[in-house]
């Protein structure tokens, strides 16, 4: 009865402890996942291609959801060089996009997260929408994988 008592005790603070771990690395994960997103709009805001391009996987895929002129729903692709080089080419403080983040799921080295956002060019207001991110954890950090984003002129909350 003693045994059945201290292993019973035992296997309660293995799991206290064991959810407090989980706990810890978790907000260690969403910190980084957050970091990385957040790096990237610093790194755009500041036409900085470098930082920019520390923020994608190597095989980072880059798409944007709009209509054309029917008023269809298309995918655009984007390379992410080519995205780096039209940052390179803007001036520091041109390109502000303004997140909130709405959303993030992590799932060991997965991540998920919805970005609503308004985004102004020289000061001034252009479009709205929302960035859906896939990050990968990598040995270098979260990178993002997966970006495809909507764009909008209307309907936007600022």
């Amino acid at each position: 009865m003693i045994k059945y008592v201290a292993m019973r005790k035992f296997i309660s603070i293995l799991i206290l402890f064991l959810s407090f771990v989980t706990k810890g690395n978790s907000q260690t994960a969403s910190d980084s996942v957050t970091a990385t997103v957040k790096q990237m709009f610093l790194a755009m805001k500041n036409s900085d291609g470098n930082q920019l391009q520390n923020c994608f996987a190597d095989s980072a895929i880059l798409q944007t959801i709009v209509n054309n002129k029917e008023g269809k729903a298309i995918v655009k692709n984007e390379a992410v060089a080519d995205f780096i080089n039209q940052i390179n080419k803007i001036g520091k403080g041109d390109a502000d996009e303004r997140i909130s983040i709405d959303f993030m799921k992590i799932d060991g080295d997965l991540a998920i997260v919805w970005t609503p956002y308004q985004f102004y060019y020289k000061g001034k207001f252009s479009h709205c929408g929302v960035n859906s991110f896939h990050l990968i954890r990598t040995v270098n950090g979260w990178k993002v994988q997966y970006l495809i984003d909507t764009r909008r002129k209307t309907g936007c909350v600022s």
